[in-house]
C-alpha cells in the first residue's frame, strides 16, 4: 500500500480523496493554483504545492507540474479525481514512463474509452446494446441526411469527442439536420479540436442511467448496479439518485452484465462508469460510452453499497484483489444526491460569483434510518471563482425507500443556509416536492417540460401552506408572550391563543399553545405539532 499520494485536483473531490486516504493511515499532497491558495483542501492535506495562476490550462491541466510536485514530495502515487487530467490518456502514461502510479484504469482502457466512435465499436464487439446509427466518417450535410433518413427520425447528431453536454444537437427531420450538422461540427471543432461526428438514433421518453463498475489489475471486474441521472439542465446533471425507479430486476442484471462485459473486453482496472440511455416506454437500453474516471455522484452508489470508491481505486492501483465478488452486492435502501451551485436559478440559472458570507449546511450523521451526507470544498468565508466549476456542494441523503430519501433531502435542502452568492436551492426543493419526480415518472427532458419559461419559483403544497399558517402563528403567540413580559405590558396579553392566519386571501382559524420545544398547533380544526428551539424567555 501507498504511504503518501498526490491529488491532481481540487475542490470538494480533494477534500473528499483526503478524508478516505486519512482513514487508510495514507498522507496527502494537494496541487493547488493562486485562486485555491486558501482552499479547505489545502488546509487538510498533509502537504501542498503551488503549481501556478488560477486558469486550469497554466496550473490543473499541465502535465510537467503535476509530475514535479509528486517528486517534490515523494508520492507514489497520483488520484486525479474527475475532470481535470482524469481522463487522458497520455497523463497515465506519463505516470507509467515516471514510476508514478495512476489511481485510475490503465491508459490502453482511457483511450479505447475516450473516443465516441471506437468506444462504439468496442462495445459492439463486446456485445452490448447500441443505438441504431452511423459510425463513421460522415463526408458532409448530404451524407448527414441520408444517414439520418435511413435511420429514422429523430436522431442525434454528436460531437466524437464531445463532453459536458457539448456538441449534441436532435434533429426531428430534414431542416435540422441541414442547420445543426455544421452547428455541431464547428462547436466540435473549436471545443475539443476534432470535428469528427456521428448520428444515433434517439430514445423516445429518454432515461439516462449509468452502471458502476470497479475492476482490479487481476481480471476481476463486478458491477455496482445503477444511478439514474435523468433530471439534467442543458445535458448537465443536476440530481441524481441509485438505484433508479425505471429499472427492474432483470432489466438492471441485463444492464449490469453488459456493462461488466464490456469493462472485461478493455481489459480495465479501477472504477468507472458505463452509460446508457434507456427508454422510459419499453426499458430498452443502448450503450452512450464509458467514463473512465470516478464520477461525481459517486456518492449515491457508496449510499445503497456500503462501499468507499475512492478506497477501491486505491487499493486496485496497489495491486490488491477484490476482496468481495457480484453476489456478495445488494442494494440498501435508496440514496438521492443534488448539486448545489453558484448560479441564480430565477435568471436562467446565471453564474454567480462572490463570497459566501454564510455557509451553513445542514448536520451530517445518521438520524434514525435516514442518513445525511454533505460533500463540499468549501467553508463560510470563501470565495467563488470564476475560473473553475460552480458547484458548492453535494447533499446526499440515503433511507430505506425512495420517498424517504427525497422528503429527507427536501428537509436538508431548507436547512442548507447560503448567503452572499445566489444558489440553486429553491430549484431543487421545488423538484423534491413535484409530483411527477416523486412518482419517478420523468424523463432527460423533464426541466425542460416542467419550467418552459423557466424557474420562476413553485406553489406552495398543502403541506407546506400549513407548515406556513403554523410558522405564522406562532411567530404571533411567540411576540406576544415576549411583549407581556416587557415591563409595564399587562401579562394577560401574552397569553392569547386564538388567532387567525390569511395566506393567499384565504382565512384560517389557528390555536397555538407553546411550550418549551415549539407549540401545539390546531389549524381549522386539525391538530398539528411544530418543534422549535427557539422560545419566550424573560428579559434580561
Amino acid at each position: 500500500m501507498f504511504d503518501k499520494i498526490l491529488i491532481a485536483n481540487r475542490g470538494e473531490v480533494a477534500v473528499r480523496i483526503i478524508r478516505t486516504a486519512r482513514r487508510m493511515g495514507i498522507k496527502t499532497v494537494v496541487v493547488f493554483s493562486e485562486a485555491d491558495r486558501d482552499s479547505l483542501a489545502v488546509d487538510m492535506a498533509d502537504e501542498s504545492v503551488f503549481i501556478g495562476p488560477a486558469p486550469a490550462s497554466e496550473s490543473y491541466l499541465v502535465i510537467d507540474k503535476i509530475v514535479a510536485a509528486a517528486r517534490e514530495t515523494g508520492a507514489q502515487a497520483i488520484h486525479p479525481g474527475f475532470g481535470f487530467l482524469s481522463e487522458k490518456a497520455e497523463f497515465a502514461d506519463r505516470l507509467l514512463a515516471e514510476k508514478i502510479t495512476f489511481i485510475g484504469p490503465n491508459p490502453g482502457a482511457i483511450r479505447a474509452m475516450g473516443d465516441k466512435i471506437e468506444s462504439k465499436k468496442a462495445a459492439q464487439a463486446a456485445g452490448v446494446s447500441c443505438v441504431p446509427g452511423f459510425i463513421g466518417e460522415i463526408e458532409g450535410v448530404a451524407h448527414a441526411v441520408q444517414i439520418s433518413e435511413e435511420i429514422g427520425y429523430p436522431v442525434m447528431i454528436k460531437a466524437s469527442a464531445g463532453g459536458g453536454g457539448k456538441g449534441i444537437r436532435v434533429a426531428f427531420n430534414r431542416k435540422d439536420v441541414e442547420e445543426g450538422f455544421p452547428a455541431v461540427r464547428a462547436e466540435a471543432k473549436g471545443a475539443f479540436g476534432d470535428d469528427r461526428i456521428f448520428i444515433e438514433k434517439f430514445v423516445t421518453a429518454p432515461r439516462h442511467i449509468e452502471i458502476q463498475v470497479l475492476g482490479d489489475k487481476h481480471g476481476n471486474v463486478v458491477h455496482l448496479f445503477e444511478r439514474e441521472c435523468s433530471i439534467q439542465r442543458r445535458n448537465q446533471k443536476v440530481i441524481e439518485e441509485a438505484p433508479s425507479p425505471l429499472l427492474d430486476e432483470k432489466t438492471r442484471n441485463a444492464m449490469g452484465e453488459q456493462a461488466v462485459a464490456l469493462a472485461k473486453a478493455v481489459s480495465y482496472d479501477s472504477a468507472g462508469t458505463v452509460e446508457f440511455v434507456a427508454s422510459g416506454a419499453d426499458k430498452s437500453f443502448y450503450f452512450l460510452e464509458m467514463n473512465t474516471r470516478l464520477q461525481v455522484e459517486h456518492p449515491v452508489t457508496e449510499e445503497i453499497t456500503g462501499l468507499d470508491l475512492v478506497e477501491q481505486m486505491i487499493r486496485s492501483a496497489a495491486g490488491e484483489k477484490l476482496n468481495f465478488k457480484q453476489k456478495d452486492l445488494k442494494i440498501k435502501g435508496w440514496a438521492i444526491e443534488s448539486r448545489i451551485y453558484a448560479e441564480d436559478p430565477y435568471r436562467n440559472f446565471l453564474p454567480s460569483i462572490g463570497r459566501l458570507r454564510a455557509y451553513r449546511p445542514p448536520a451530517e450523521g445518521e438520524f434514525g434510518d435516514i442518513t445525511i451526507r454533505n460533500e463540499t470544498g468549501v467553508r463560510e468565508g470563501d470565495e467563488i471563482s470564476m475560473f473553475y466549476d460552480p458547484m458548492i456542494a453535494k447533499l446526499v441523503t440515503h433511507g430505506p425507500d425512495r420517498l424517504s430519501a427525497i422528503d429527507a433531502q427536501a428537509a436538508a435542502l431548507d436547512q442548507f443556509l447560503i448567503d452572499g452568492i445566489a444558489d440553486n436551492i429553491p430549484f431543487l426543493g421545488a423538484v423534491m416536492e413535484e409530483k411527477d419526480f416523486r412518482k419517478g415518472g420523468f424523463t432527460t427532458a423533464y426541466i425542460k417540460e416542467k419550467f418552459p419559461e423557466g424557474f420562476t419559483g413553485a406553489a406552495a403544497t398543502e403541506a407546506q401552506k400549513k407548515l406556513l399558517i403554523a410558522v405564522a402563528g406562532f411567530a404571533r403567540a411567540f411576540t406576544a408572550k415576549r411583549a407581556a413580559q416587557t415591563s409595564g405590558q399587562m401579562a394577560q396579553s401574552g397569553d392569547r391563543r386564538d388567532w387567525v392566519v390569511i395566506l393567499d386571501k384565504s382565512h384560517h382559524d389557528v390555536e397555538i399553545d407553546l411550550d418549551e420545544k415549539g407549540a401545539a398547533v390546531l389549524i381549522d380544526f386539525k391538530k398539528y405539532r411544530l418543534d422549535t428551539l427557539a422560545r419566550p424567555r424573560a428579559r434580561a
